[in-house]
């Protein structure tokens, strides 16, 4: 099979699904727990939207292998094979959704032999699906998107996170990148809440820039081919081939916006989301 239009379209569907669940969810009260960090949220609703992806995922396609976010968590390992692969966050922006701040969203990405046929980022609250298939354009509510094309990063307008990381070196850093920006200068910097959707800021031309550093492969695996599919560019913070297993990505409007930004942020250390923890921590010496 060469065509993933079948998964794609069954993809839709089962985010749309999800997203009902949410929105259902959004005004009620929430059980809240902390994962890695005090802003590193999981709720029994991210744990329930997976659960119901997957399993209704399987049945229609039961040699396919998936990567959640709260399966992970749970401890399951991460391995990402040539084999038909769905790369499910089911709530991205869970601080968000706790706080019901309007920026919550489904991200659901489809690789085979590594690579990502396509990306499903459906955003809830306002009804907005991204969608691309890789050579077939990115899409908005089946309405064409496209890069802004900006190459001027004076005239930038760049979207970033704090994150989760509240390690001394973690926030210096960030902070200091965002006075780094401020100071080429840009127009602004901006945060939603959710990678997925930031991302798709720039493919829809809103931003110009996206980047960030320690999110994981199912906060940007399917955003990052719909910005490539609008036109835009996606690579490494340091200017090196994306790969989404590394927790670093620069998204933007042009190269020469990419690569300026790129000669201008730090980064800090991550372990990979494809590490053995095991090999993290021998290597470390602990």
């Amino acid at each position: 099979m060469s065509d993933w239009t079948e998964c794609l379209n069954f993809g839709i569907s089962v985010a749309k699904q999800a997203a009902e669940m949410i929105m259902s969810s959004l005004h009620h009260p929430k059980d809240v727990k902390l994962k890695s960090s005090a802003a590193d949220l999981v709720t029994e609703t991210d744990q329930r939207v997976e659960k119901f992806l997957i399993m209704t995922i399987r049945r229609r396609f039961p040699q396919h292998r998936f990567i959640g976010e709260e399966s992970i968590g749970a401890g399951e390992h991460l391995e990402l094979t040539d084999s038909p692969t769905w790369i499910i966050d089911p709530i991205d922006g869970t601080v968000n959704f706790v706080h019901r701040f309007p920026f919550v969203a489904v991200s659901i990405a489809f690789t085979v032999n590594k690579r990502t046929e396509f990306g499903i980022v459906y955003s809830c609250v306002d009804n907005k699906l991204f969608c691309a298939q890789r050579g077939q354009g990115a899409f908005l509510n089946g309405v064409p998107l496209h890069a802004s094309g900006q190459e001027d990063v004076s005239r930038c307008v760049v979207v970033t996170e704090i994150g989760a990381e509240r390690d001394d070196e973690a926030l210096t850093t960030v902070t200091t990148n965002i006075c780094r920006l401020l100071k080429l200068p840009v127009h602004g910097v901006r945060a939603l809440g959710t990678a997925a959707v930031d991302m798709c800021q720039v493919a829809s031309g809103a931003a110009d820039v996206y980047y960030h550093i320690g999110m994981h492969c199912w906060d940007i695996a399917a955003s990052a081919l719909i910005v490539q599919e609008a036109g835009g560019i996606v690579m490494d913070t340091d200017g090196a081939e994306f790969d989404m297993m590394s927790r670093r990505v620069l998204a933007a409007s042009s190269s020469a916006v990419a690569s300026r930004i790129a000669q201008v942020i730090r980064t800090f250390p991550c372990r990979r989301d494809d590490e053995d923890p095991c090999v993290s921590v021998v290597q470390n010496g602990l």
